[in-house]
């Protein structure tokens, strides 16, 4: 049985002392990080700074861990799907009841699956799948990297076996495994998509779903499995300690099983400065004034550095969805552009297995919002988003970034819908949002928004190339008098 814990000890000489603070998250028992006897203590100019870099940095890992948290570690939670190293699969499409996870895709029934690979790595076992249903296993590590993929691209259509490790694991490809997939941390999420085609179609997908299998290594090659990995003391996530200096303690927990990547060795020693490390206490209660003030303001920096890149670049459509979420090889290290990917829709697909493009304000750039506008998107004739599997367009609330509750339940439109949809007289298609009926005889097109701010997000699963180099050009909101 997990067990909650208490955090108590010392930031040490880095950022001085004071008590302790309950139910923030905790590492292992260790010694309280001391970087200010190697390095010196660090001036609040320094600490704001350092804070705001490692907010933007760790933001991710947090947000995942809530998520985690919630699917895995939490039975009989709400939002519990199956515990470490077990699928879990739901055979309907989210709906506002779902709240781990925001800016939710309703278009696939989805799989969870949270892996620990700490003790040996676990094999996902796929069976054969038509070629004309979209599925995907999304494999993502803790922070939020999309490492790997297995889609119709990977199994052709047949049944396989693909091994995914951790990164400790220094074995060779066993036989009869398709492909090892490598995980930076030792803990990560297998995402599964399965596309519904319509409502009478859930069968289907529930058979398929059922055939998704996961073991370990061992019991896949029939050896007796190695030593279990140490039990792990979670810590129960809060989103008020994680929204303000209990970040700190949660990446602290997090970075133990995330072990430093060559390419970021001088940025950890940074981090240390503040007393970032990994398995390490972080006391927010030991804080002087100064410097508890000087990690705040690093946070609100972090936040403001995103609202900045919101409104000059997303806004404006010049850095894409695709550009936030992949690899590592694929970010760059950039960790502002997954920083914001984790903020405005967490697990994001990369580019290439699917494309997003963002509705977070309307023609004249004005923040979306049905209180006072009802708008109308209209993709001309011949004109709507090119795709090698189907779209859609889905609507959330902008205060809670969580599907509509809403009379008719309709959550989004996509493509598999186009046969109900009225079309214009000239071959076009007109969608309304907007928060009151825009009529009977247009209800069929009506995507409903909350009486209040909003966003949509069109989604191309497959895009087509068009999509993806950008020749094809969305079609902007237009807001129209109530």
């Amino acid at each position: 049985m997990l067990r909650n814990i208490v955090l108590c000890a010392a930031l040490t000489a880095a950022l001085v002392t004071t008590a302790c603070q309950p139910k923030t998250a905790q590492a292992p028992k260790g010694e309280p990080t001391s970087p200010a006897a190697q390095t010196g203590t660090p001036t609040p100019a320094e600490v704001r700074a350092i804070a705001k870099e490692a907010y933007i940095w760790g933001f991710p890992m947090v947000e995942s861990y809530k998520t985690l948290h919630a699917q895995a570690l939490q039975p009989g939670g709400p939002d519990f799907r199956a515990p470490l190293n077990t699928i879990g699969s739901l055979a309907n499409v989210a709906t506002p009841k779902d709240t781990a996870i925001i800016t939710p895709n309703s278009d696939t029934p989805y799989s969870f699956l949270w892996l620990d690979l700490r003790a040996e790595p676990q094999v996902l076992s796929i069976p054969k799948i038509d070629p004309k249903r979209y599925f995907s296993v999304q494999l993502i590590d803790m922070y939020t990297q999309n490492f790997d993929y297995i889609n119709a691209a990977t199994t052709h259509g047949n049944a396989g076996h693909y091994l995914v490790a951790g990164p400790d694991w220094k074995g060779e490809t066993p036989k009869d495994v398709d492909k090892v997939l490598r995980s930076e941390t030792q803990f990560a999420y297998a995402l599964y998509r399965t596309q519904l085609f319509r409502p009478d179609d859930l069968d289907n997908v529930r058979r398929l779903q059922a055939q998704y299998k996961v073991q370990p290594l061992s019991a896949f090659l029939g050896t007796p499995p190695p030593a279990k990995a140490p039990a792990v003391d979670f810590p129960p996530y809060d989103a008020k300690t994680a929204n303000g200096l209990g970040f700190f303690s949660y990446l602290n927990f997090l970075l133990q099983f995330a072990p430093t990547q060559p390419s970021e060795v001088a940025l950890r020693e940074r981090f240390a400065k503040i007393g970032i490390a990994p398995g390490k206490p972080f006391d927010e209660a030991s804080l002087s004034p100064e410097n508890k003030q000087a990690l705040l303001d690093g946070i609100a920096d972090a936040n403001q550095a995103l609202e900045t890149f919101k409104t000059t670049k997303i806004n404006t459509q010049q850095v894409t969805s695709a550009e936030l979420f992949g690899s590592r090889a694929f970010l760059k290290n950039n960790y502002l552009y997954r920083f914001a990917g984790a903020k405005l829709g967490i697990f994001g697909n990369s580019g290439s297995e699917a494309d997003y493009q963002s509705y977070f304000v309307d023609a004249q750039g004005q923040p979306l919002d049905a209180s006072k506008h009802d708008y109308v998107l209209t993709f001309a004739k011949d004109k709507l988003p090119p795709t090698n599997a189907f779209w859609s367009i889905t609507m959330y609330d902008g205060k809670t970034q969580l599907l509509v509750d809403n009379p008719r339940n309709r959550y989004l439109i996509n493509s598999p819908m186009l046969p109900s949809l009225k079309r214009d007289a000239d071959g076009g298609l007109t969608l309304y949002l907007q928060h009151a009926s825009p009529g009977k005889d247009k209800e069929s097109n009506w995507l409903p928004a909350p009486d209040g701010p909003f966003y949509a997000i069109l989604r191309n699963y497959s895009p087509a190339s068009a999509v993806v180099d950008r020749s094809w050009k969305r079609p902007d909101l237009q807001a129209t008098n109530k």
